[in-house]
């Protein structure tokens, strides 16, 4: 599969102590994609909230009209290097023009926080919950995505208002211990999609085998159980896009040891089926 790639080192859109370090992840991780990646500008400012609810908003408007300048009118799939959980807000619109596209939200958190329940006011934990349409106005989609397409996998850090959108809700999720390639199939097909997003938040990954985030969690999947998700999904759907976020490298150490495992799932998500 031929993809293209954008890299958009935002930092903004995290509450971690370590968002800065985002910047260095996303560009270490560029550094070894192919000479014709796009990169996106980000401020180097934090931006105001504008009483939205939502810490350096204006900074996350800018970044998401870049990501659509970038994007443009490109129909094969991107993968979309993050920055935060934020830059697939450009992302995920773009894929879903058509409104036919499944997301699995490969992630240890759902990020369904609104501004009002969201105990950080870090977008990053509302990203998902602004796609589906129900999030800060200035960046909810013209076209939000549909419960009913969208697969949580490998979540495992809930707030309570998260829980109860996804118990209200169509919402598909698997935890940790329960998901297989099998169940993501069956949850796959019963979205009645034509396509697939793969957003893969890397804190997913259990901390044994991936340090490199703001917020580890525990009890997450193997990278093999990762990258036998990902070829299942593939093999399910055509892939529209994905996305790769919230690599923080604490140090230059932590890039050389902790990169090979990205360029696995880069790998996983680009090669020929």
């Amino acid at each position: 599969m031929t993809a293209s790639f954008v890299v958009v080192p935002q930092w903004q859109g995290s509450g971690s102590s370590r968002a800065m370090r985002l910047i260095d992840g996303a560009i270490a991780i560029g550094g070894d994609l192919p000479l014709s990646t796009t990169t996106v500008e980000v401020p180097s400012g934090a931006g105001s909230s504008h009483d939205s609810g939502v810490d350096r908003l204006s900074s996350i408007e800018r970044v998401r009209e870049g990501m659509r300048a970038a994007l443009g009118t490109s129909t094969g799939p991107t993968i979309t290097i993050g920055g935060d959980c934020g830059v697939e807000l450009a992302a995920i619109e773009h894929a879903n023009v058509r409104g036919d596209v499944a997301v699995v939200w490969l992630d240890a958190h759902p990020d369904l926080n609104t501004p009002a329940s969201s105990p950080s006011r870090a977008f990053h934990g509302m990203v998902l919950r602004t796609l589906l349409g129900d999030g800060p106005a200035q960046l909810v989609p013209a076209s939000p995505l549909l419960a009913s397409r969208v697969v949580l996998a490998g979540t495992r850090a809930l707030d309570d208002p998260e829980s109860d959108f996804i118990d209200a809700s169509e919402i598909n999720l698997l935890r940790p211990n329960d998901i297989t390639p099998e169940n993501l199939v069956e949850a796959l097909l019963a979205t009645d999609a034509a396509s697939v997003y793969l957003h893969i938040d890397l804190d997913v990954l259990d901390p044994s085998e991936f340090t490199s985030v703001g917020y580890p969690e525990p009890f997450g999947l193997s990278l093999a159980q990762l990258l036998d998700l990902i070829a299942a999904a593939r093999r399910t759907l055509p892939l529209a896009g994905a996305g790769v976020t919230e690599f923080a490298p604490a140090s230059a150490s932590a890039t050389s040891d902790e990169l090979p495992v990205i360029l696995r799932v880069i790998g996983a998500l680009t090669k020929k089926l």
